[in-house]
């Protein structure tokens, strides 16, 4: 396994690489992670897994400086599963000067997750679209845990014609059901063990739904009600189209729930996709 921390080496390594596969990270890789890896190397000959901490997609109330960085540990990680290139660049190297061209993104950007995070998507897109210039990757490879994220990516391919393949991978969950992230070591052995709640309001939405319960507004009620009265600060929870990401109609049958919610001082997000 090759690292490299330049635009310069990494363009030189790739120079005679034919189908590349590309999975972005901020590192403090866990198995959800290696799931993307794992897929990815399912899919080409050449895997390339980018370690950044993106401070686009921060606000300056939130934990940039904290966000857990492990360096060592995630190239052992990659190496043992055989990835081909690592590209660990310093915010100097993919940003030489201020980042003043940023994409206008879509109105999606600025619902759910974009409410409470505002601009967070349009600095993922931004890096995001760096590193499909820098890499050129046939495929690129996101996790479902970022549900909105991902969509947004998608949309931006398709818009911009890009000429990359864009693959997804189920969320990766703890025994109790609580989707695996970087930011779950911020809770404490309490908050831990309430963590899981979330996931369980998703599912009782889920239950509801295939039981003929179509009043979609009364579930969201509920479940936020079912987590606030466990100590939870709810930001949303929302049913929605899977495709559009819009709220969704009774007669819609392709759904997702997403939800963000604080438990102590951290903030979880979650999904389940189902069909009514």
């Amino acid at each position: 396994m090759k690292i490299v921390e330049t635009i310069a080496a990494l363009r030189s390594t790739l120079k005679n690489v034919q189908h590349i596969a590309f999975v972005p990270t901020m590192g403090n890789l866990h198995a959800g992670h290696l799931a993307l890896v794992e897929k990815a190397k399912k899919k080409s000959d050449f895997v390339v897994v980018s370690i950044f901490v993106n401070p686009l997609q921060f606000l300056p109330s939130e934990d940039f400086n904290q966000y857990p960085r492990s360096m060592e540990a995630d190239c052992k990680l990659l190496r043992s599963l055989d990835v081909d290139l690592v590209f660990a660049p310093d915010e100097k190297n993919l940003f030489p000067v201020q980042q003043e061209i940023l994409l206008q993104l879509p109105a999606v950007a600025d619902t759910l997750e974009g409410i409470f995070r505002p601009r967070f998507f349009q600095g993922v897109a931004t890096i995001v679209l760096k590193f499909f210039n820098i890499i050129q990757p046939d495929i690129a490879i996101f996790g479902k845990k970022d549900y909105q994220q991902l969509h947004i990516i998608r949309l931006m391919v398709q818009q911009l014609n890009f000429p990359i393949k864009i693959l997804d991978t189920e969320i990766i969950r703890a025994a109790d059901g609580l989707a695996l992230s970087s930011r779950n070591q911020y809770l404490n052995g309490p908050e831990r063990q309430e963590a899981c709640h979330l996931y369980q309001a998703l599912n009782t939405i889920v239950g509801e739904t295939a039981s003929g319960q179509r009043d979609f507004l009364l579930l969201e009620k509920k479940a936020v009600e079912y987590l606030s009265g466990r100590g939870w600060q709810v930001d949303y929870i929302s049913i929605v189209n899977r495709q559009t990401l819009l709220p969704a109609c009774t007669d819609d049958q392709q759904l997702a729930v997403l939800a963000a919610a604080r438990i102590g001082t951290t903030r979880l997000i979650d999904n389940v996709e189902f069909t009514c």
